[in-house]
């Protein structure tokens, strides 16, 4: 399977290439582009100077960009947090796009939204202050709405970007969990 992973606000770090080789030692293909050029952050505040600084049109056309030499195989597209938003918006917009792994994040749909029974999984703490009930219920409906097989898993405790080691948010049992249900889904597509 060819994955195209997206970084968090925090940039390229350890944890997302630890990520990357978790998913070859399961046999994948993984992408992992560097959409701040190199810049990683230590706060969640940070990230978001960089984000704006670069735009979110411009982080797109990266995204994009990023994927395209690889688009015509079949993607599956994962992120995590600002990552899986980018990831959602390619995965809904490329027909060939085979599967959608977010982790800590989402997107707003267009409501023209479609996809053709495109599987998608969600990890999230529970709460999180990025992705409260209120927008995750809605987020949910809508993606199923616009033709998404969505399974949702909520982590009760873990701090938002709990599956990387190196940030106060990480919980040990949430991310093995993570990654266990993760390399399933990986597997069935």
């Amino acid at each position: 399977m060819d994955i195209m992973l997206f970084h968090s606000a925090f940039g390229l770090r350890p944890a997302v290439h630890a990520a990357a080789e978790r998913l070859r030692a399961a046999g994948h293909e993984v992408h992992v582009p560097d959409l701040y050029d190199g810049r990683t952050t230590e706060t969640v505040e940070e990230g978001m100077k960089i984000k704006d600084e670069i735009g979110t049109d411009e982080l797109l056309r990266r995204a994009v960009t990023a994927s395209a030499p690889h688009s015509e195989r079949g993607l599956v597209y994962a992120g995590f947090s600002l990552g899986g938003s980018l990831a959602q918006n390619l995965a809904l917009a490329d027909e060939k796009a085979r599967g959608l792994l977010l982790l800590h994040g989402t997107s707003d749909l267009t409501d023209d939204a479609s996809v053709d029974d495109l599987p998608v999984q969600l990890h999230v703490a529970d709460p999180d202050p990025f992705e409260p009930d209120d927008w995750l219920n809605a987020w949910y409906l809508r993606m199923r709405r616009a033709g998404a097989d969505v399974e949702v898993f909520r982590y009760r405790g873990a701090g938002h970007l709990y599956t990387d080691p190196d940030l106060a948010d990480y919980d040990a049992e949430a991310a093995e969990e993570t990654w266990r249900a993760a390399l399933g889904f990986l597997e069935s597509l």
